[in-house]
């Protein structure tokens, strides 16, 4: 998303049905939440452009693929190579997410491996990558919450 877009009780009330039933239809939409038709087609429609709703393959569970192991891993990086850094660890496919941080780490990487040998051969590559400086990596042991916007879309509506 390039500019903010503040999501309104309407938005809301649509991407809670999308949540629901991702497949559903504009036509079954507009019927159960009583919208007009149209209002829903181009609702979802500037929802999708505007990059409010992610792309079906972030819907995807890594496991699925066989990519068990989730990690984190910190980076440090040279000052002044963010820009060649971040492009050169968006070449890697197990980096899902990349985040700059403040603290010791410049960078935070959401990274998934088949097994620790792969974890290993995956943060030998980031260790590789132009700029990185050092990394530490932590397993997550168990996910505790999922990624999730639910309980965020129905306070908006409140």
């Amino acid at each position: 998303m390039s500019e903010t877009r503040i999501v309104d009780r309407t938005d809301a009330s649509i991407l809670i049905a999308l949540d629901d039933e991702p497949l559903a239809t504009v036509t079954a939409l507009s019927e159960e939440l009583r919208f007009a038709r149209n209002t829903v087609q181009a609702r979802q429609r500037r929802l999708e452009s505007d990059g409010v709703l992610a792309p079906p393959s972030a819907r995807l569970r890594p496991e699925a693929m066989g990519l068990s192991l989730l990690a984190f891993v910190s980076i440090q990086i040279s000052q002044g190579e963010l820009d060649p850094t971040v492009e050169a660890l968006s070449a890697i496919p197990e980096v899902l997410e990349l985040h700059a941080v403040t603290g010791d780490a410049d960078l935070i990487a959401r990274v998934v491996a088949r097994d620790p040998e792969d974890l290993h051969r995956v943060t030998r590559l980031i260790v590789g990558s132009y700029g990185v400086m050092r990394t530490s990596t932590s397993l997550a042991a168990r996910e505790l919450i999922s990624r999730r916007m639910r309980p965020l879309l129905e306070r908006s509506l409140e």
